[in-house]
């Protein structure tokens, strides 16, 4: 969808997306907000784009600024995703985000007509229903109909590519973090290595690339060639290997934190979120992150993330944030916080629970943790809370009122 959150606050407001400059942002009470989502004309006259800082914008007259309603947000994904099933079946549709989805076509011509003929379709169906326009990316797999959207549909409003067509539009794509799948860590890697243009990556020497990054750096050669094997659908969800799956929680905290007592109180409070998360599915895991990324005004110090893998498997909140708190004690520079980010990996599934002889607390941890989540489950999450939560730089009561970060 294009501009989603603009568009649905101009259906709301019953504004011409056209003809005002408008955009949604996190809160219009805090000069560093971020700008959610702008439409075209705010970004052709005005130069603000998603990203932009509520201060950047020009006070201007014609400009309309808006809070985010998520919840209406995340009603109209739903019924954008119900039009879409009146064309293909509910499995073949693959929800990536709140304003996109993949959508496999693969069968319906018969019904109709061929895949170009649908997929326009399904434009027009959502244009004369949402009055919402829409961009699309096809590709004879996941990865090139992403790769299509992004770096032609967005502009053009439709772009179909074929394999013939990678050497020619993907492999000029330079700085690589352009390419989805690839992250501004992985890109300086390969530029270490003197890949700076996807081109270069896909004729690297394959045994390289997976020397640098494991099985990491042969997806990323077999991508950089267009080649992508995964599937939409539940086959993808049934076939997902454990190994792959990981629970995490990012934070973009509403002001500074200063200091180490500060970080270690949200710090708290998301391992809580994140081990109650892997309770509930059955998980525990062995590798434990850390991501912190530094207030804008710091300059000298580099934002880090880091993992530590430990023996046995766990979903033990203080277990979590103990290893979270050694990696915040060896890599914090001690300048101002402004986001975390907790994740945990390398996960099995539990068969039991298994006592330790020399940690008698383990069997009482696991219960308490079973009977908090069940209390929580039933009363709201913030029906029982940690003493920290509770203090000024506690933010779970605060986030509890959001939908997705923001107020509904």
């Amino acid at each position: 969808m294009n501009s989603f959150y603009v568009s649905c606050i101009a259906l709301l407001e019953e504004i011409d997306v056209h003809s005002l400059p408008i955009a949604v942002v996190g809160s219009l009470k805090q000069r560093g907000s971020v700008v959610l989502s702008a439409n075209r004309l705010l970004k052709e006259k005005f130069s603000i784009h998603t990203g932009s800082r509520l201060y950047e914008i020009p006070r201007h007259p014609d400009i309309r600024l808006f809070e985010p309603k998520m919840s209406f947000f995340m009603e109209m994904s739903v019924e954008i995703t119900k039009l879409i099933d009146n064309f293909v079946p509910l499995d073949a549709i693959h929800v990536y985000s709140i304003d996109e989805a993949f959508v496999d076509l693969t069968g319906c011509e018969n019904m109709w007509g061929d895949v170009e003929t649908i997929a326009k379709a399904i434009q027009d169906a959502i244009y004369q229903q949402f009055k919402i326009h829409s961009s699309v990316g096809m590709g004879p797999n996941i990865l090139v109909a992403k790769l299509a959207l992004d770096i032609e549909g967005k502009k053009t409003g439709f772009a179909r590519w074929t394999y013939w067509d990678i050497p020619n539009k993907l492999w000029k794509v330079s700085p690589l973090s352009e390419m989805w799948g690839i992250g501004q860590r992985t890109e300086k890697k390969l530029n270490a290595m003197g890949i700076y243009r996807v081109g270069d990556l896909a004729n690297a020497k394959l045994s390289e690339l997976e020397k640098k990054f494991d099985i990491m750096g042969n997806q990323l050669y077999y991508h950089a060639w267009g080649i992508d094997l995964s599937e939409i659908g539940e086959k993808k969800l049934t076939n997902m290997n454990a190994r792959n799956l990981s629970f995490g929680k990012s934070q973009m905290l509403m002001h500074d934190y200063k200091g180490r007592r500060e970080i270690l109180v949200v710090l708290l409070e998301m391992c809580e979120d994140v081990a109650k998360r892997a309770r509930e599915k059955g998980y525990s895991a062995r590798t434990i992150s850390l991501g912190l990324a530094y207030s804008q005004h710091v300059t000298m110090v580099e934002n880090f993330y880091r993992s530590r893998t430990i023996e046995e498997p766990t979903n033990d909140t203080m277990l979590i944030y103990n290893v979270c708190k050694e990696l915040l004690d060896e890599f914090f520079g001690g300048e101002p916080a402004r986001q975390l980010s907790v994740r945990i990996s390398n996960v099995s599934k539990e068969h039991g629970f298994q006592l330790d002889l020399f940690d008698p607390a383990k069997a009482k941890r696991h219960h308490l943790a079973r009977t908090m989540d069940s209390i929580r489950d039933r009363f709201g999450q913030t029906s029982l809370l940690r003493a920290v939560s509770y203090t000024k730089d506690g933010t779970a009561i605060s986030r509890s009122k959001l939908v997705a970060g923001h107020l509904e």
